[in-house]
């Protein structure tokens, strides 16, 4: 289970005067704002993601209601999709004004979050093209859809040392779903160090899909074994 706490990881991309905000004080200072969300501008453009300087505007939204801007909460909701496993969508969440799960918008967000940790990749693509509105709340996060499916190799990466080629082109959303693999999907496959021949991917070995045998060890005390010997004696 992944945990509730945020990555201490700083990106190398952060300006200096983002450092400052959030390492000191003036994290809570509303005039900051605007520096904010200039920065997530820009992160949203070059294909960049900063949890901390995120979560450090929606603070400042929950301390001052009338800097909320609805436009940018769900910009941050759409670039926190593309950092899951981890949980960062739901520390986002924890910091949004109660009223704010009543907006539409956010409602699809949590429902894609919702679909991605649940693995269902195919109805995630399937939601995410018929309806126009999606494609509209992401429009702005450039590169989004090959960070989802960034997210998607990540949780196959862990759980397979080889798949279907037919079906992981439908969990990417690349190429047809049957058929040879088009030149997409393999340049996709080849940028994250995999290789496909005769319709299977073949994933290295890492540590979390290593196949390891499983030693279960039980110290049982003898005296423990006398009681449960006992007790069976008296039923």
């Amino acid at each position: 289970m992944a945990s509730l706490t945020p990555s201490p990881q700083i990106p190398a991309s952060r300006p200096e005067i983002i450092q400052s905000l959030i390492d000191g004080v003036d994290r809570y200072n509303p005039d900051n704002v605007s520096i904010l969300e200039d920065y997530l501008t820009t992160q949203l453009q070059n294909e960049e993601y900063d949890l901390m300087a995120n979560l450090a505007i929606l603070k400042l939204y929950q301390f001052n209601p009338h800097l909320v801007n609805e436009q940018v909460i769900i910009t941050i909701l759409v670039k926190a999709l593309t950092a899951i496993p981890n949980p960062d969508f739901n520390l986002c969440l924890y910091l949004l004004h109660e009223n704010s799960f009543e907006d539409e918008q956010i409602g699809k967000l949590i429902f894609l979050q919702q679909l991605l940790e649940q693995s269902r990749y195919e109805q995630f693509w399937e939601e995410y093209e018929k309806d126009d509105t999606y494609r509209e709340l992401t429009s702005e996060a450039v590169g989004f859809e090959n960070a989802i499916r960034k997210v998607i190799a990540t949780a196959i990466s862990i759980s397979y040392q080889s798949i279907s080629a037919d079906l992981l082109q439908a969990y990417f959303n690349l190429g047809s779903a049957a058929g040879e693999p088009d030149e997409e999907f393999l340049a996709f496959i080849k940028s994250l160090g995999w290789t496909e021949s005769n319709g299977i991917v073949h994933i290295p070995v890492n540590k979390d899909n290593e196949a390891k045998p499983t030693v279960i060890r039980e110290n049982i005390k003898f005296e423990q074994l006398t009681k449960v010997i006992g007790y069976s004696n008296e039923l």
